[in-house]
């Protein structure tokens, strides 16, 4: 079977579900076709053969997070920004013109390889071409209608899009299965939009099974798009610095690795997966921005943790770990730096219930049921 696979480069959750379920994929025997744009592009083209790069469209971001009205402006008018990294002002394209490009580079592709199925994870311009050229097609997501800080603004749109999504072959979200869906704020009721039937909550693609660590810091993984790493990496620095406990942060700015050090906090420009895992395992604490795949991290390390949101989707996940009793949600420095003292002051109980749910979580092999519905899914 011949598989193209299209991956959002928002954040590196949608490609750090791509390259495991890819490798799965190829290992049943499967021709797979991978494309994506920027960082996610890059990462991909270590780990497979056909990898592709096509146009990345993204948000209007700055220093602050994601500026939901500079977006919608900039769906048709370039913007300038301030690139907190670089320390220079730039240019951010339309998004809409980097829609069209990125719309016309996947058509081409579609039709030069013929494709029996097509597998997108957060890419809805993946599934419009497949519905135009009716092929099957299967939706890995852990977002498709948000329901807490989501924009009024973004109603309409998220409105238009959603019919790709719920005319795709199947949806596979990573996640397990009601009561104890992490992502359960950013989905709609299945059932009153009428997709029931396609939704399979196959679990975490993440082996699950917990590692025993030393716990002998406080670990802040910063990742995602450029706006969530700046405003969370100025936050988290600046109550990481005042601690007596020892703490690492990484910054998630690929390339050259350097680290620095301010009073017992060490800072790093990119850790490797493999060095990111070893400082989640020894953590006794982690802090981080609410994506999703970090949210199962935490989980499969048993780790109490805190979430600072900039974005809906990471509000809504922090929502539920709050209510699970597995994290704190917070806004600024003055309430990151109080819900840190009262996680170490009760860390028996919140790593409790981390546990609890790491034990429900470890009994689904998520990677192996969204296997079998993608071979499933060509075949119906």
């Amino acid at each position: 079977m011949r598989l193209f696979f299209s991956c959002a480069e928002l954040g590196m959750g949608h490609v750090s579900r791509i390259i495991p379920l890819g490798k799965a994929l190829e290992k049943r025997g499967h021709e797979s076709f991978f494309f994506s744009g920027g960082l996610a592009y890059e990462l991909l083209k270590k780990e497979f053969k056909n990898v592709h790069a096509c146009t990345p469209v993204a948000w209007y971001e700055n220093a602050q997070g994601i500026n939901t009205s500079a977006s919608l402006l900039n769906i048709l008018i370039p913007l300038p920004y301030f690139h907190p990294e670089k320390g220079r002002l730039e240019i951010k394209n339309p998004s809409g013109v980097e829609t069209i490009h990125r719309y016309y580079d996947l058509r081409e592709d579609i039709l030069r390889i013929k494709p029996d199925l097509i597998v997108s994870d957060g890419d809805l311009l993946a599934l419009r071409l497949a519905q135009r050229w009716k092929i099957p097609s299967v939706y890995v997501t852990n977002m498709i209608r948000p329901s807490y800080d989501f924009s009024p603004l973004l109603i309409p749109g998220e409105r238009f899009t959603e019919r790709y999504v719920t005319k795709s072959s199947r949806i596979v979200i990573p996640d397990n299965p009601p009561p104890n869906t992490i992502c359960e704020y950013n989905l709609p009721n299945v059932d009153r939009l009428g997709i029931k039937d396609k939704v399979e909550f196959v679990g975490s693609f993440l082996d699950m099974m917990p590692v025993k660590g030393s716990e002998e810091h406080v670990f802040a993984p910063v990742s995602g798009p450029l706006g969530t790493r700046a405003k969370l990496a100025e936050i988290v620095i600046a109550v990481f610095r005042e601690l007596e406990t020892k703490s690492v942060v990484s910054l998630g700015m690929p390339g050259q690795k350097t680290s620095r050090r301010i009073g017992n906090c060490e800072i790093y420009t990119w850790l490797s997966p493999q060095e990111r895992n070893e400082c989640m395992r020894n953590s006794k604490l982690i802090v981080f921005s609410g994506g999703h795949t970090t949210c199962l991290e935490t989980v499969k390390y048993i780790k109490p943790s805190i979430c600072v949101p900039t974005q809906s989707e990471q509000v809504g996940n922090a929502r539920k770990m709050q209510d699970l009793g597995c994290s704190i949600i917070v806004e600024n420095k003055e309430q990151l730096m109080l819900a840190i003292e009262k996680i170490l002051k009760n860390e028996q109980f919140y790593r409790n219930n981390v546990k609890t749910l790491n034990q429900v979580s470890n009994t689904i092999k998520g990677l192996e049921k969204a296997v079998v519905v993608i071979e499933g899914a060509v075949r119906t």
